[in-house]
């Protein structure tokens, strides 16, 4: 008896003639493929229909050597839909540095005493109007410094003095040496850089406001504590100059900090920059004047511009927005100040202006400054508010 287990299986052999579509459906199931996303939203008027499409007029793409398969992952995206997405993506890493910046001024704000919130005011609102800001640093040391007659105690003078306009259309940049002589408001006839000392940043913006005829609406005063991490937060700057040596209270040695720096082009981080601000005397070149030291900080300002331009300050663009409102004391808002960020770096780089002296004058103390006449001020003042 034969075993039924032994019989070779028959298979039914398939029908090679293509089916009919006019004889009915065929005798077996038909799975259809479930259809992607895109497809389900517009299926096409034959599927819509529940009858079957029509066969595409070429040649599927799909992988190689699998003809008909589909590649995985969708449509190929063009290159407008590249761009707008990635326009998209910096809209938004950009609004993102916008909102660190304002909390940050939020929080850091303030700080500024009360005799200068009753000078300040007035002034467009930055960007769109013109506003004429007061940028000041003093020469406090620090607490461990061991320069010889170097002091942390008592009150600091100032050590930069920058006037700057920017906004509604204006941009214009004035600095003023630190040993001018004028005439402070209450104390007499002395160096502009007591000023600060006699009555902080507000003493200093009335004393520049009747030497110079000059409103300031706003005041800045950079924290040399915190403007290095500014510095580091940007990656550096890159700073064009001549070789510069010089030792910052008293140098390494006695408790302060050393600056060496070659000629040329150089990245330099936050306390390099610091360093470089304050340098008053280089080794290098002794002969170099306040003036020098002047344009040398107007150089680190345009090279911080450069840099938030830059495509390294794109990306370190929400570090910079976070660490560039606690490098300041200010009176003003963090809407007001973001607006005047805007505006400086949209102003462009305008060049260097320094009030110039035209002679020097000997104080009652025996100190010699420095003095400008009326005609040089009165070019300065013009050419400044012109932007």
């Amino acid at each position: 008896m034969d075993d039924p287990h032994d019989r070779p299986r028959q298979r039914t052999p398939r029908d090679p003639r293509p089916r009919d579509p006019q004889q009915g459906p065929p005798d077996y199931p038909v799975f259809r493929a479930r259809p992607r996303f895109l497809d389900r939203l517009d299926p096409g008027p034959a599927v819509r229909s529940g009858e079957p499409g029509p066969a595409p007029d070429g040649p599927r793409r799909g992988l190689p050597g699998l003809p008909g398969r589909r590649r995985r992952g969708g449509r190929r995206l063009s290159p407008g839909r590249i761009a707008w997405r990635l326009l998209l993506a910096a809209v938004a890493w950009v609004a993102l540095s916008v909102v660190l910046f304002v909390v940050s001024a939020t929080i850091h704000g303030g700080g500024v005493d009360d005799g200068a919130n009753a000078v300040l005011g007035g002034g467009g609102v930055p960007p769109f109007g013109a506003t004429n800001v007061l940028v000041l640093g003093s020469d406090k040391r620090s607490a461990d410094t061991k320069e010889p007659g170097g002091s942390t105690s008592g009150p600091s003078r100032a050590d930069s003095i920058v006037l700057m306009r920017f906004g509604g259309g204006k941009a214009a940049r004035l600095s003023i040496p630190r040993d001018t002589v004028v005439d402070i408001p209450g104390a007499g006839r002395q160096k502009i850089n007591a000023a600060y000392a006699i009555g902080g940043a507000g003493k200093m913006a009335e004393t520049i406001e009747s030497f110079l005829g000059i409103e300031v609406n706003h005041v800045i005063e950079v924290s040399f504590e915190n403007f290095p991490e500014l510095i580091d937060a940007m990656g550096g700057v890159v700073y064009r100059g001549g070789c510069v040596v010089s030792r910052i209270n008293g140098g390494f040695r006695n408790g302060g900090y050393t600056l060496r720096l070659r000629a040329g082009k150089t990245t330099i981080d936050g306390k390099q920059a610091l360093a470089l601000a304050r340098t008053r005397k280089n080794d290098c070149n002794p002969k170099e004047s306040d003036l020098t030291r002047a344009s040398r900080q107007q150089k680190i300002t345009q090279a911080m511009r450069s840099r938030v331009l830059s495509p390294t300050g794109f990306v370190r663009l929400p570090w910079i927005a976070w660490k560039a409102p606690s490098a300041l004391v200010t009176d003003m808002s963090g809407p007001t100040l973001m607006g005047f960020a805007a505006a400086t770096v949209a102003g462009g780089s305008p060049p260097t202006r320094i009030l110039k002296p035209t002679g020097a004058e000997t104080l009652p103390d025996g100190g010699a400054g420095l003095v400008v006449n009326d005609e040089a001020k009165r070019r300065a003042v013009e050419r400044f508010l012109g932007g």
